[in-house]
């Protein structure tokens, strides 16, 4: 093991890192616009894209193109295929563990990650709405043009033990639909039924505005979801379909109305048209829902720092198993004394690197901070991971020096395939979000092309 080599590792991981401190820095201080961000997180999206193929995939694929002879085609063959094999297990092992790092509070370290999962969260609740809604006979001949508004309407309600949801005589003002517990019904001091998850209390009376036929009672925590009658009222109004179910049901000839073809809706037909019909938008939320939604991770420091970690991972193993190629190659061609650290620097790589990681850097900080995170813990954060990547580079070469070079090769697919699956999946949704569509499409075409560019002038 050459440890000047090694220390040359450890410094070209740093600085492909250093940008993540100090966009940090910038970020904090100067709190760029959105667009900004968007725009420099395409840019470097597109710069790393390009760094990646020319640096990596280029080299392999042109040992197959070039190769003299069978032995050195199939020998080519065989670690171009090892590097698609390596990508495709780098692209999975990233989703699942970016998945995993989510799932326990890792997606507050991105804008478009927080934002996905209060979006998933919002449908998510919606169709549960939606699956208790759907009940009911009468709600689901309600016009889906509707069901937004319905949806947003609703009242969610507890109950303890023993409180009373509606009593025998009262005015039939409001409709529940049990979400979870036991509801006893009773007409004078006779029990006539026990309604569950998934049953309708009040809906006869609610539509015909007749006095409660019984008294309903929590048997044990009850949670409902209410409608008052007077939306009600206002959507038979604008319906007919709707008024035809209300005046059916109240004269008892709903049974009536659901053989009848023209208009029988399956109740899980019904939730999975409704949720089409809804309008699905991204939910980007407030700074206290920040502050809570990162309180009830607790504060998930450990998540997002191992999520960012995550994303840095790969690019240091390449750094330090593409510096394992360039060394090899710069002593065949002119011995291990004429290798210089300047002549063996991969400038395509590690400036695509530098790029991508500052922007994610400058987002990421201005969302901590609104989460109430310190400035001095947010820069610890990222000083950190910038030793982090400096300490994977040295292991990547080391470990790149210690094996076979096809599995070199391997492991530079895999390093690739996450990185290129973190661009597409983090990255660019990310620019999207901030920058808009047309910022992030020109932003990501001028980075790739900056770095073909920067490649051609070495």
């Amino acid at each position: 093991m050459n440890y000047q080599f090694l220390s040359w590792a450890i410094v070209l991981g740093a600085l492909s890192a250093a940008s993540l401190p100090l966009g940090s820095m910038l970020g904090l201080k100067w709190q760029p616009g959105n667009r900004v961000i968007g725009g420099m997180t395409a840019f470097g999206g597109g710069a790393l894209i390009a760094a990646l193929a020319i640096e990596l995939v280029a080299p392999t694929a042109t040992h197959l193109v070039q190769a003299e002879n069978d032995i050195a085609r199939n020998e080519a063959a065989h670690h171009l295929i090892n590097m698609i094999i390596g990508a495709v297990v780098g692209g999975v092992l990233f989703v699942a563990l970016d998945s995993l790092v989510n799932s326990q509070g890792g997606f507050l370290r991105k804008t478009s990650t927080t934002i996905e999962y209060f979006t998933k969260r919002k449908s998510a609740r919606r169709r549960k709405i939606l699956r208790h809604l759907s009940s009911s006979e009468l709600v689901r001949h309600l016009p889906l043009e509707i069901v937004e508004e319905m949806v947003t309407k609703v009242n969610e309600r507890r109950f303890k033990a023993g409180d009373v949801l509606c009593e025998e005589g009262a005015d039939g003002d409001e409709v529940f639909f049990i979400e979870s517990g036991t509801v006893t019904v009773s007409r004078g001091d006779k029990v006539i039924a026990l309604l569950e998850s998934g049953d309708v209390l009040g809906e006869i009376a609610l539509v015909t505005g007749a006095p409660r036929t019984a008294t309903a009672v929590a048997k044990d925590d009850v949670s409902a979801l209410t409608f008052p009658k007077e939306d009600f009222d206002e959507w038979r109004s604008q319906s007919s379909e709707f008024e035809k179910a209300a005046t059916a049901l109240s004269a008892s000839r709903l049974k009536e109305l659901v053989e009848r073809n023209d208009i029988d809706i399956d109740a899980e037909e019904w939730v999975d048209e409704a949720m089409a019909a809804l309008m699905e938008t991204a939910v980007a939320p407030t700074e206290m829902q920040l502050k809570k939604i990162s309180e009830e991770h607790g504060g998930a420091p450990i998540a997002i720092w191992l999520g960012i970690l995550l994303d840095g991972i790969p690019e240091s193993f390449v750094i330090g198993s593409a510096l394992v190629v360039s060394v090899a190659a710069a002593i065949s061609q002119s011995g291990a004394d004429a290798v210089t650290f300047g002549s063996i620097f991969p400038y395509t790589l590690i400036a695509g690197l530098f790029l991508a990681n500052f922007p994610e850097a400058m987002s990421s900080s201005v969302g901590m901070k609104k989460q109430g995170w310190s400035n001095t813990r947010i820069f610890l954060m990222w000083f950190s991971l910038m030793v982090m990547t400096a300490i994977g580079a040295g292991v990547g070469y080391w470990l790149g020096g210690s094996v076979d070079h096809g599995l070199v090769i391997f492991i530079e697919g895999l390093a690739a395939g996450a990185m290129l699956t973190m661009i597409a999946a983090a990255m660019i949704p990310e620019a999207v979000h901030l920058g808009g569509s047309s910022v992030t499409g020109l932003s990501t075409l001028s980075g790739f092309l900056a770095a073909i560019a920067f490649k051609l002038l070495e």
